[in-house]
């Protein structure tokens, strides 16, 4: 699978910062950039943009926030854009630079379609400062499709660069990712299209190959899938099923036995099956890492009766 116009975005310390609530120290976040940087991967997303009025900067760690100077410390422009998130409702529109004060080359705007007039407001506010935006509608799974319709009309009337299709709970199957990805790529003509696939039941990688085959051209990855709960489709994988020669996965590899072996072992991302249930299920993992953090705590758990609680479950963002 050779198209030259698809990119790779690495999201490890952003989404893997889920896990440790974004404890990665600076030396390790330059030494994956630096990998990143070597594997030609197209964009390393390292962290989010959050309003330190909502979130106390000292209860996680710095790429929660993402301070330019903090950025600067372990990454520089190059062919690997620097990318961040920003989420709608939590973020300090002050503490975006222009363009040209920053290493930033990406926003993405995290939202639900519910509010999505709020995300075009922030995107159009980041845009006119000069960076390429991106809008990741979280949690398609819970969308109707009349609200989905609506949100992308509205997108389509944008000057952002991508939108995404995001499989929050990691509960889609290739034939949802083959409507919905003809669904984007329709309503959005001139736009580039994104997928965000979640592991829970091990179809990460397999539904991110189903939307390249429909079309879309930015894909996310994370270092040996570290990410919230499940995870997310690995990097690794891309770079080695990608054809461009660009791509170089031996930096990766590299990165992965030397820190996210014995990360995996103290973290405990990835598939499990309390998170399998929530996804085949289409719930949130609050549940599931719930079960996980008191399996590892060594009190006692039940996965039957897990998954009966999750069959009765109500529907939470």
């Amino acid at each position: 699978m050779y198209r030259p116009e698809i990119k790779i975005c690495d999201c490890t310390i952003r989404d893997g910062g889920l896990m440790n609530n974004w404890e990665f120290s600076k030396e390790f976040v330059k030494e994956v950039f630096q990998g990143l940087v070597d594997a030609g991967v197209d964009y390393a997303e390292l962290g989010y943009r959050a309003d330190k009025k909502q979130f106390d900067p000292a209860k996680s760690g710095l790429w929660r926030f993402c301070d330019e100077s903090d950025l600067r410390d372990v990454a520089f422009e190059c062919g690997t854009k620097i990318s961040v998130m920003c989420d709608v409702g939590r973020t300090d529109y002050a503490t975006i630079l222009p363009k040209h004060e920053s290493i930033v080359g990406m926003y993405r705007v995290a939202t639900y379609a519910k509010d999505i007039d709020k995300a075009i407001h922030l995107g159009n506010h980041i845009k006119n400062l000069g960076y390429e935006v991106c809008i990741n509608i979280m949690a398609a799974s819970h969308v109707l499709e009349p609200d989905m319709d609506e949100a992308l009309g509205q997108l389509a009337q944008t000057n952002f660069d991508a939108i995404y299709l995001v499989d929050s709970f990691g509960y889609f199957y290739s034939e949802q990712i083959h409507y919905l990805a003809e669904k984007y790529l329709q309503a959005l003509p001139g736009k580039q299209v994104g997928i965000h696939c979640h592991n829970n039941q091990q179809l990460a990688f397999a539904n991110t190959i189903e939307g390249i085959i429909k079309g879309i051209n930015y894909v996310d990855g994370s270092i040996y899938g570290m990410g919230r709960a499940a995870g997310n489709c690995t990097t690794e994988l891309l770079l080695g099923f990608l054809k461009n020669p660009k791509y170089n996965v031996r930096p990766v590899l590299a990165l992965i036995e030397k820190h996210f072996l014995r990360m995996r072992e103290e973290l405990r991302w990835g598939y499990e099956p309390p998170h399998m249930i929530v996804g085949m299920l289409n719930k949130h993992p609050k549940a599931s890492l719930k079960f996980m953090d008191d399996f590892v705590a060594g009190k006692p758990t039940d996965l039957v009766a897990f998954y009966n609680e999750c069959v009765d479950m109500e529907d939470i963002d």
